[in-house]
């Protein structure tokens, strides 16, 4: 789902203010590249049956497996 060699974290739903349906929002996750060696932090469309992405910050050290964004 995020590319050959790339891992996520737990996905985050983050609610839309103004939204009114169930999936009305966003989900957020840490991803790996294990090839690059480089971690990224993405948001998704969570309406958007592909997750389509929406942004895409290049972290500046990599995010560990299994860290959740409940802790930051």
């Amino acid at each position: 789902m995020y590319g050959e060699g790339c891992f996520g974290g737990e996905p985050f739903f983050v609610a839309n203010e103004d939204g009114v349906e169930e999936d009305d929002g966003y989900l957020v996750s840490y991803v790996h590249d294990e090839k690059k060696g480089e971690s990224r932090f993405i948001v998704m469309d969570a309406k958007s049956p592909e997750l389509e992405i929406l942004a895409e910050v290049k972290l500046p050290r990599r995010v560990p497996y299994g860290f959740h964004g409940l802790f930051v």
